[in-house]
């Protein structure tokens, strides 16, 4: 977006409906705020329980009366001439895409499924300080499945090396397994912020898709 000044609220996601009204990924915001520019999505914002539509001019002008009214509840970015709300739900004007049921193998989901706890000791750490391990190592013919990775500390990962569990008398805390939706929403619902996301996440069929 021209004109955007560095702010916190970049660091912001924002949920994308279809036009539906069903929850198909989860975006940052500046693509967020591109599809909003080319009035390829409009802001949906859920107040009091009630929704409401925002062209990105509307937004824009309601961001106005925002920041004077109630600036400690939104994420702000600043441009040169005015500041704007980060929107949390935005809505495709066209697109009936539906969402993919498959949740995608990858190191932010298993980080997501396993909470950056380590499967052998327990202990929870960042995600620098984690590793993926294979359950069965590929030198003994393990794939890279979600039922055969898990999240190890560096030093239960040194510990275990090239053998499996039971060669290393070591034991897991919980059996690794695919996750039915996407583990990143657990992650940001635990966030206030994204609250109102709730009521669109609801659907047990769907999985959300991270771009």
């Amino acid at each position: 977006m021209a004109g955007v000044g560095i702010s916190l609220g970049l660091d912001c996601n924002v949920l994308v409906l279809n036009r539906h009204y069903m929850a198909v990924r989860i975006v940052g915001v500046r693509r967020a705020f591109s599809l909003l520019c080319r009035n390829i999505a409009e802001v949906v914002s859920v107040e009091q329980g009630a929704y409401y539509n925002y062209n990105f001019q509307s937004w824009c002008e309601l961001s106005e009366l925002k920041q004077t009214f109630e600036p400690d509840g939104h994420d702000w970015i600043s441009t040169v001439n005015f500041n704007v709300a980060v929107p949390r739900i935005i809505r495709l004007l066209f697109s009936d895409r539906l969402p993919g049921k498959e949740v995608k193998l990858n190191r932010r989901n298993l980080f997501a499924r396993d909470n950056n706890q380590c499967q052998f000791c327990g202990k929870r750490f960042s995600t620098r300080e984690l590793s993926l391990d294979h359950i069965i190592p590929r030198s003994q013919g393990g794939l890279s499945t979600w039922e055969n990775l898990v999240c190890a500390c560096l030093t239960c990962n040194a510990k275990k090396g090239c053998r499996t569990p039971k060669q290393a008398h070591m034991q897991l805390i919980r059996p690794p397994r695919q996750p039915k939706r996407n583990p990143m929403v657990h992650v940001h619902l635990g966030n206030h912020r994204y609250r109102s996301w709730k009521q669109f996440l609801d659907h047990a069929y769907w999985s959300v898709e991270l771009k």
